[in-house]
């Protein structure tokens, strides 16, 4: 197996809505996305959205997480795939997860997994594992990830293409 380095985004000064990678390639078998974020909101945790090819539509999955003091397990049919930490969460932590995306350029239905972290130090610790899919024949040429906040500056997240 062979990753190759597609492009590394990191959120300057002033933070950044949304994060892209567009013009992906169909050169590789999968795709890997590595990131550590941490967003705007006074929350301690809110919702990582993702899309591909700008679609939002036909996502589904099973979400296992845990919160340092309990185990819970949902269906998700959104295009959720996780949490990250807020402002208001312990100083200074991101949010650390993957994103491993199966046969992104064929003609059938993608499977995704997401494994991510987030710490609070004040109240807990957030580990999250998804399995999805979306439900779509079309090759992902772009990915993007949003929340509905500001991305803070140093946040990070890689791409990468897997032959």
């Amino acid at each position: 197996m062979a990753m190759t380095l597609v492009s590394t985004v990191q959120v300057p000064s002033g933070g950044a809505a949304s994060i892209e990678f567009t013009g992906i390639a169909g050169t590789g078998k999968d795709l890997l996305l590595l990131y550590s974020l941490r967003n705007s909101d006074t929350g301690t945790t809110d919702s990582l959205l993702l899309n591909f090819n700008s679609s939002t539509a036909n996502f589904s999955g099973r979400v296992l997480y845990g919160t340092g003091s309990s185990a819970l397990s949902t269906t998700a049919s959104n295009d959720l795939i996780g949490g990250i930490v807020g402002n208001g969460a312990t100083s200074s932590t991101f949010s650390n997860g993957q994103l491993y995306i199966s046969n992104y350029a064929s003609s059938a239905n993608k499977s995704f997994s997401v494994d991510t972290v987030g710490e609070n130090n004040a109240t807990a610790t957030r580990h999250a594992i998804i399995a999805g899919q979306w439900a779509n024949s079309t090759a992902i040429t772009s990915i993007a990830l949003s929340g509905g906040y500001n991305f803070l500056q140093h946040s990070t997240v890689s791409l990468y293409i897997v032959s």
